[in-house]
């Protein structure tokens, strides 16, 4: 079964070696595969060429659609994991777009590296079949509040949310471009009972400049709630670019 890839480059998938620069294990290490196509569309994502392709009209800030053939590649599950097993580090992170869409192939794929720590960056709206499920050590849950822009009955499903609450390898990561965002947080964080020390706030920003001034407000409501703030390491590292 075959995994359909965001590119670094044209026809060059997008799988690198970097430092993680989000949530829980900010700092580490890892290998990354980000997959192409999302079941969502936020205004500000900073990833759209893995799903915003010409023909999409769905609204994004930059108003830029992009060529699904110099940015998009299919390669077999063996090809792929080939590649992910040829860098150093054992922890890998499987990206997106939305990764879970393509949970078949991705459970083909982990069960190829048993000696990789398997982490899922998903937006929550796509539950991972048990095949895949049983090979996963950490979720990196990222919800989307109003200010994406999407439907609250697509973005925000109950029963995912009651899930991933209950899951204890799942960490809640919200982006925050305003100081209301946070209200938005607080009522989710009481419906649907997370554990605020598994809350992370994390400023929308493409830009050191932009980060530094959210964490500013940012910092303060995050220690006045108990929640955990994430910085974007890799933007402070190497600017809004691909393999990064």
């Amino acid at each position: 079964m075959p995994l359909v890839l965001a590119t670094q480059a044209p026809g060059e998938p997008e799988v690198f070696a970097s430092l993680q620069g989000e949530g829980p294990s900010a700092g580490q290490p890892c290998t990354f595969v980000r997959l192409s196509r999302c079941n969502l569309a936020c205004e500000w994502c900073d990833t759209a060429y893995t799903w915003r392709f010409e023909g999409d009209n769905r609204p994004h800030r930059d108003g830029v659609d992009f060529a699904r053939k110099a940015n998009q590649v299919t390669l077999e599950v063996a090809e792929v994991a080939e590649r992910i097993a040829a860098f150093t580090p054992r922890r890998l992170v499987i990206t997106g777009g939305e990764p879970l869409l393509q949970a078949g192939a991705l459970a083909e794929l982990v069960a190829l590296l048993p000696d990789h720590t398997v982490e899922i960056e998903t937006n929550g709206t796509v539950a991972p079949p048990a095949r895949l499920d049983v090979h996963v050590d950490q979720y990196n849950v990222s919800p989307k509040l109003a200010h994406s822009g999407n439907p609250a009955e697509l973005a925000l499903i109950p029963e995912r949310l009651h899930h991933w609450a209950s899951e204890p390898r799942a960490f809640l990561k919200f982006v925050i471009a305003a100081p209301s965002d946070v209200d938005e947080v607080l009522a989710l964080a009481r419906s649907y009972h997370m554990n605020p020390l598994r809350i992370f706030l994390m400023p929308e920003g493409t830009d050191s400049a932009t980060l530094h001034e959210r964490e500013q407000w940012l910092a303060p409501l995050c220690v006045g709630h108990g929640f955990r703030m994430s910085d974007r390491l890799h933007i402070h590292l190497y600017g809004d670019t691909r393999g990064t």
